[in-house]
């Protein structure tokens, strides 16, 4: 899969190479999540850029009440009664491949940061501080001019590298060198806590390889145009990069591809807990995966003290050294060669920008046309120095009160889950006490890190894009294997203070929600608190939920990977489980034949946000103390709770982008995600006289009640 910017690793499925949490099972509430891997710092930051940028409001007390389409009838068709008209008067934008709520307040996180960026002063980044380094990333970005001169000449020294390898060993050595640079790997590597020993980090690796992401787009028949143009693509690149022979080494590419793809595991299969935990010693490794130079690569990859590894799929792994030893060098050569372009492409000149647009975004997303420079120039220097630009964020965007209200938010959604636990009928006692205990561990993070990010020994230098990237993944890896065997820092923030988005985080059992969530349609101090209480409440039930999930009940409040369930409990979870799935599973959509929502991969999102709106409405309840909801505009606070989760889930979708969702995404689409768990929920029936023959209708012996 290609690589995103500089530090940022895109979790879609376990043991993805790269990744900066190989073992931490990030889940979070949408699927743009990323990771960083951010520490201790000691600078202050140093830029403002005038008036902040205001966040829009939704209508007069947090719902926009325009947007809906009350002709439509809750129970055929509840996306569209919230959020109908909305959707049929918004137009994805030309640089998107879809649209809604998350968007939309990603755009305005966007807009914030780059008043920011416009703010910083270029000067000499080695002497003047974190705002001339983000300067130097930012305007050496944006200096279109300076990249077209450059043309292919700073990929020259890396292909050379790749075309000098002599043997298999040299290109084992190229791989383990790419978590520092530019390139690719079949065995990913990241460094992250233990989830045996969550107070020390380890080794990871997991199954990589594939420039198309998932196993299926290799596999599936209906994926076969696709495949197509990923020949035509490759082909493209390795023209463009001057590589020999590039149609026929192109197609060695993909039929390479395609044996490592047969290797790999399933996404479902790479997210159970229960197969992702495999340790060995490197003799282990080397006995079972005799055809790779294990020393060689973990040498390259610097990690070569490392004694032992956990593989995250540990029957693909030597699959993939099979596929490695029966692929001939020049093919090697020409896979490490396209994948570094591929890699290195939206830093260079325009015909490798423009080639990779059209096919990963255009072609594979249906986006129509390319983002502006400014917006990469943006994700690149937060990719590379998102934290110092956090700080000034926060400053203008985080204010005092901010952390207090979520405090009590929390706490009250934390206590109406420790409610529902007493309250299950099929749960045991011994299990109950154990899921106690793991609540009360709960951690939280709200807004920013209490400690900031440390870039001094970031070399940054003024006009030098490419290698700026270069030394700044370097930088990140650095980090990242020198903590290996060492105490986790509890204090490690997954997200910048900008993100937009929430996670739990598995193994150090705790929840986390960046200031830039903090704001409509999620979270407004002045709307209705039953429009909070869906919206952010939602999202904070759905984290809480996560540690409850088919994957996160794995692990104990200590964050430690063991089964705390009485076997009874767990095959009562299980059957609920695979009920839910099953609804998800028979929503089809007329635009995509033959494409469904992988139930298995969407399952701990899907009861997150079960489970997680189930807390949050019974937490909206205890915050009314006994007195009725008032009424607004006719709209009762329980009707008003459940619009406000679906506005959040406003979503549009260009085809080609709802494809990739449902093969990649992690997630069930959000105009989905809108109704879909409203349907187990008895409150929602009775907010909205939703009866026996509405389209959305499911009885109440069949509805899923987990927890």
């Amino acid at each position: 899969m290609k690589k995103t910017l500089l530090t940022t690793a895109t979790l879609l499925a376990l043991g993805i190479a790269g990744s900066a949490s190989a073992g931490q099972d990030h889940a979070c509430v949408d699927d743009a999540c990323t990771v960083q891997t951010l520490f201790a710092a000691t600078e202050a930051g140093s830029a403002t850029a005038g008036a902040s940028i205001a966040a829009p409001r939704m209508g007069n007390w947090g719902i926009d009440t325009a947007g809906m389409d009350t002709s439509a009838k809750p129970g055929d068709d509840y996306f569209a009664y919230v959020n109908g008209n909305w959707a049929k008067n918004t137009p994805i934008p030309s640089d998107k491949s879809s649209f809604g709520a998350f968007l939309a307040l990603r755009d305005l996180s966007e807009a914030r940061v780059h008043q920011l960026l416009e703010g910083y002063a270029l000067g000499n980044p080695a002497t003047d501080g974190d705002s001339a380094k983000i300067a130097a990333l930012y305007r050496g970005f944006l200096d279109e001019a300076a990249a077209e001169k450059a043309g292919a000449e700073p990929l020259k020294p890396m292909l050379a590298e790749i075309r000098a390898a002599k043997d298999k060993s040299a290109i084992a050595a190229l791989m383990g060198r790419s978590n520092a640079g530019f390139g690719a790997t079949l065995f990913g590597l990241g460094v992250s806590d233990d989830q045996r020993d969550p107070e020390h980090y380890t080794l990871y690796m997991g199954q990589s390889g594939l420039g198309l992401g998932d196993r299926q787009m290799y596999l599936d028949e209906k994926f076969a145009p696709q495949r197509a143009r990923y020949v035509a693509y490759i082909e493209q690149l390795l023209t463009l990069a001057g590589w020999d022979k590039p149609a026929d080494a192109a197609a060695k590419i993909m039929a390479m591809e395609t044996e490592v793809a047969k290797g790999h595991w399933t996404r479902a299969e790479s997210r159970d807990r229960d197969k992702t935990y495999n340790r060995l010693t490197r003799a282990e490794l080397a006995a079972q995966a005799p055809q790779v130079d294990w020393n060689v690569l973990f040498d390259a990859a610097g990690v070569g003290q490392a004694e032992s590894v956990v593989l995250r799929q540990n029957t693909a792994i030597p699959a993939l050294a099979k596929v490695f030893a029966a692929t001939d060098l020049d093919t090697l050569k020409a896979w490490l060669a396209f994948h570094t372009t591929d890699d290195a492409a939206g830093l260079l000149s325009k015909n490798f920008v423009d080639a990779e647009y059209e096919f990963r975004a255009k072609f594979l997303s249906g986006q129509p046309e390319p983002k502006p420079r400014w917006k990469n120039a943006v994700s690149y220097s937060e990719g590379i120095m998102g934290e110092a630009i956090g700080r000034d964020f926060v400053k203008l965007y985080f204010p005092a009160d901010a952390k207090a209200k979520m405090d009590a938010l929390v706490s009250n959604v934390k206590l109406a889950m420790g409610a529902r636990l007493d309250t299950l009928a099929w749960m045991s006692p011994a299990t109950k006490a154990e899921a106690h205990a793991k609540l009360k561990g709960f951690g939280l993070k709200i807004g920013h890190p209490e400690q900031w990010r440390d870039y001094s020994a970031l070399e940054v230098r003024n006009g030098d894009i490419v290698g700026n990237a270069l030394r700044a993944r370097a930088f990140e890896w650095d980090y990242r294997r020198a903590r290996l065997g060492q105490k986790v820092d509890k204090n490690e923030w997954g997200m910048t203070p900008q993100t937009v988005n929430a996670y739990y985080n598995s193994v150090k059992n705790e929840i986390v929600f960046p200031a830039a969530i903090l704001q409509p349609p999620f979270f407004d101090p002045s709307a209705d608190p039953a429009v909070n209480y869906g919206g952010i409440g939602g999202v904070i039930g759905h984290e809480i939920i996560h540690g409850f999930d088919d994957q996160g009940r794995k692990s104990d409040g200590a964050g430690v990977l063991r089964d705390w369930w009485t076997a009874e409990d767990a095959a009562k979870f299980e059957a609920q489980a695979a009920k839910l799935g099953a609804q998800y599973e028979a929503f089809e959509f007329p635009q995509l034949p033959g494409m469904k929502i992988n139930a298995r991969v969407a399952m701990g999102e899907n009861i997150g946000d079960l489970g997680g709106l189930t807390i949050a409405l019974e937490a909206y309840r205890r915050s009314l103390d006994g007195k009725p909801a008032p009424v607004i505009d006719g709209f009762t606070g329980e009707q008003r709770f459940f619009m406000g989760w679906a506005q959040v889930w406003r979503t549009l979708w260009r085809d080609d982008a709802l494809r990739q969702q449902l093969v990649n995404g992690t997630h069930s689409p959000g105009h989905i995600r809108a109704f879909a768990p409203l349907r187990n929920i008895d409150a929602w029936y009775d907010a909205f006289n939703v009866k026996a023959g509405d389209k959305q209708y499911i009885a109440p012996e069949d509805r899923v009640r987990i927890w």
